[in-house]
């Protein structure tokens, strides 16, 4: 584990707070060194074995229950620039000779199972071995080359082995209309699947016309309403319901899906789980059918014969869910 993850996992968590009941600072233990010499001792076996930088600091909590016959858990918190990481948990002896690192992990849900897909639109077969869930950005060029990947090079070697499912991760801070697009195609995916991947297939491969030649977001904003508005009409959906959806610009769904994805560890676009199993950025297919094949290979199915990419034919979004 890096102390890039330490701080990633949590910046603003409050350190431990520092304990008036526990042996008194540089107070001898019968057991071992006092507090004041075991903390400097543990401070510099992080430093040493995380690859701390010096102008970080650590804070040593106190011990704890650990649930582990003969350790106390101890928290250490990470602090920079005024940031501090969420505190790690580590484990020392009692005697205090020796420090451990130790991480349990929840492996009680099947991995296709970690990522929930309830409601979402979806490409494939209903019941297909393999899931491939993908937080999307649909102002991002890295989800524009994985979607080209995906549809229909991936849904054709994969036919009736996979389900594809998009989740909306907007990267708000970078792409500024990223959430109204996001928001737009979810009006549509309320009432049909077809009309929510015509308008996901357009945006990927017009993303950088969207803004117009001025790059105005509010241009943007209105051509995905205009090309939202258009395929609705299209689909024959419910325009008066469609178009109170477009105006009301609820982001409340897709907060809750970005909300998922950190919790998942998501922090960049595309960020696929297949199976469970995670893949960021637009990898290569040489990278990522494997992946797929794992999976295949796990849930009992036979992968398909090793082969060239299949011929890019215009079939993508003609097996969307209902």
């Amino acid at each position: 584990m890096s102390l890039t993850l330490a701080l990633g996992v949590g910046c603003h968590a409050q350190s431990a707070t520092p304990s008036t009941t526990a042996t008194a600072a540089g107070a001898a233990d019968k057991s071992g060194p006092g507090k004041a010499d075991l903390d400097r001792r543990i401070e510099l076996m992080v430093r040493s074995k995380f690859g701390v930088p010096p102008d970080y600091s650590i804070d040593i909590g106190e011990r704890g229950k650990s649930g582990f016959p003969g350790y106390d858990s101890l928290p250490v918190t990470f602090s920079h620039n005024g940031k501090q990481s969420k505190p790690l948990t580590f484990l020392v002896s009692a005697d205090g000779k020796t420090l451990a690192r130790f991480e349990k992990f929840d492996i009680s849900k099947s991995p296709a199972d970690i990522v929930s897909t309830a409601g979402r639109p979806w490409r494939g077969t209903a019941n297909a071995p393999v899931v491939v869930v993908v937080f999307d950005d649909l102002e991002c060029p890295f989800c524009a080359r994985m979607h080209k990947e995906l549809f229909p090079l991936t849904a054709d070697r994969y036919k009736g082995k996979i389900r594809i499912v998009y989740k909306d991760y907007p990267l708000v801070e970078i792409h500024p209309w990223s959430m109204h697009a996001a928001i737009d195609s979810d009006c549509l995916a309320a009432q049909s699947n077809t009309a929510y991947w015509n308008l996901v297939d357009y945006v990927q491969e017009h993303a950088s016309e969207i803004a117009g030649p001025q790059h105005s977001i509010d241009t943007a904003k209105a051509t995905l309403d205009q090309l939202t508005r258009a395929e609705g009409k299209r689909e024959k959906l419910d325009e008066a319901r469609l178009d109170a959806c477009i105006t009301k610009q609820d982001e409340t769904p897709v907060r809750a899906s970005m909300q998922e994805g950190n919790e998942l560890g998501v922090s960049a676009t595309p960020t696929l789980f297949i199976n469970g199993e995670r893949v960021e950025g637009a990898v290569p297919t040489e990278d990522f059918w494997p992946v797929i094949d794992r999976a295949l290979a796990a849930a009992g199915v036979t992968p398909p014969a090793a082969a060239g990419p299949a011929a890019t034919t215009d079939a993508g979004s003609k097996t969307d869910g209902k």
